[in-house]
């Protein structure tokens, strides 16, 4: 009978050791996702960043151009009532 109780807790151990063996084995996994998941949030925020910085770039460049499109506009209405 002890003997029984001793191969039943015997079993239960080598049990609970295996699942433990597989936590840390999933738990190291997690861990490698968790960290290469973290690289790839850090590189889109950069180039986010990027973008954005581009984006203004852009947005100004457009602006500039539209501003000397209406002052040639304004030129060409000024030598018309020159003209007239």
């Amino acid at each position: 009978m002890a003997l029984d109780r001793l191969d039943a807790l015997e079993t239960r151990v080598k049990d609970l050791v295996k699942l433990v063996h597989e936590l840390k084995r999933k738990n190291a996994s997690l861990e490698e996702d968790l960290k290469a998941t973290r690289q790839r949030l850090t590189e889109e925020s950069d180039s986010n960043r990027r973008w954005e910085r581009e984006r203004g770039d852009i947005k100004t460049r457009i602006e500039k151009v539209l501003g000397d499109i209406e002052l040639l506009e304004c030129f060409e209405e000024r030598k018309e009532v020159a003209f007239d």
